[in-house]
């Protein structure tokens, strides 16, 4: 009997080591997947936003003018050409200027001799004024004198009106720049002769401002009274960042094009630094309701050739999943489809590609 035994009990023990060595081999397999992976995370939910509808506008600078003559006289210097950028108070058009300075110098010597006149005048009357207490001249001749000193009196204000005038004439050989911006056209060359008019002044230069900039958008009557009630618009900045910048006022104008039945809507920019420039087209977006969001930080997306997405953190471990986005607001990124509310996703894409770099040397080495 016990020769015949021995093989039932070694039979027995190999089992009960396979079935020892399997479970384990299995432990820590279980261990991993119960215990969730020590990474950064965050836990990703739907936020409450607002709905948006977008349409084209094209920027335009705020400040825009066509500087015109305001005199005539022949051109002898133009120190900017189109697309100079000019400071403020730059000198933009120089003229010739003998006519208005001997202009200037004939109503100067036009005062000279209405104050000497009405120095004269004003002393006639004066003495008159004198004697006529004592009964030494009549009503009639003081009177006289009187309209005489204020005749000159008046000829005097006159004659430094017409110094006013022609210092003023003499100021437009010289135009400067309202602003700081840039020339956009030029209409005249050096030594070209203008005129101020009539019918109208001619045009000099056109200067636009980089600094305040808005948008206008034409919009569809059906969306005009959405866009009336939430007043609140993006303009979408394309590009690898996708930033928006923040409308500082939305203005409808109370009125349709009877050619198009669209509304024209005006959004003011805020400062520069902006990254717009006038002439340009770009995306605005209005807000028309109110919806929910996914939103997930921007630091968590990772890219893998033109594939975008986030490392999942789950029931089996880290998974990378592929992700569509949208537009960026503020340091999160809104992600459209490949992601769902209340899962937790790795905040670190760089720690879970070595978290699996990790997990996968120990699984080649556990099979060797």
């Amino acid at each position: 009997m016990s020769s015949l035994m021995k093989p039932v009990r070694s039979s027995m023990l190999a089992a009960a080591l396979a079935l020892l060595a399997a479970c384990g081999n299995k432990e820590p397999s279980a261990v991993a997947q119960a215990q969730p992976p020590a990474l950064a995370s965050v836990v990703v939910h739907a936020e409450k936003a607002r709905r948006e509808q977008v349409w084209d506008g094209v920027v335009e600078a705020v400040h825009q003018a066509v500087i015109s003559a305001q005199t005539n006289a022949r051109v002898i210097e133009l120190p900017y050409d189109v697309n100079d950028i000019v400071p403020k108070g730059a000198v933009l058009v120089r003229f010739t200027d003998v006519e208005q300075k001997s202009a200037r110098n004939a109503a100067q010597a036009q005062i000279a001799s209405a104050q000497a006149t009405y120095n004269e005048a004003f002393a006639s009357y004066q003495r008159f004024a004198a004697v006529y207490t004592k009964g030494y001249v009549a009503k009639a001749q003081l009177d006289q004198e009187r309209a005489r000193r204020d005749a000159a009196q008046a000829a005097l204000q006159l004659a430094r009106a017409q110094l006013n005038q022609v210092g003023q004439q003499l100021d437009y050989t010289v135009l400067r720049a309202p602003y700081a911006g840039i020339v956009t056209r030029r209409y005249v060359q050096v030594g070209e002769a203008v005129q101020a008019g009539p019918p109208s002044p001619q045009p000099l230069i056109a200067l636009e401002s980089l600094q305040d900039l808005r948008v206008n958008v034409q919009v569809p009557q059906s969306a005009v009274e959405a866009i009336r009630n939430f007043h609140a618009a993006d303009v979408l900045l394309d590009g690898d960042s996708r930033r928006r910048v923040v409308a500082s006022s939305v203005t409808v104008f109370p009125y349709a094009d009877p050619a198009t039945h669209t509304f024209s809507v005006r959004l003011e920019l805020p400062g520069d630094g902006t990254g717009l420039y006038p002439g340009m087209t770009v995306k605005v977006a209005f807000a028309t309701g109110e919806t929910h969001r996914l939103l997930v930080p921007a630091t968590a997306l990772v890219q893998r050739g033109e594939i975008l997405g986030v490392y999942v953190l789950g029931e089996h471990g880290v998974t990378l999943r592929q992700v569509r986005t949208g537009y960026r607001y503020g340091d999160r990124i809104e992600v459209l489809a490949g992601l769902d509310d209340d899962e937790r996703i790795a905040t670190d894409p760089v720690a879970a590609v070595k978290y699996l770099d990790e997990q996968h040397a120990r699984g080649a080495s556990a099979h060797e």
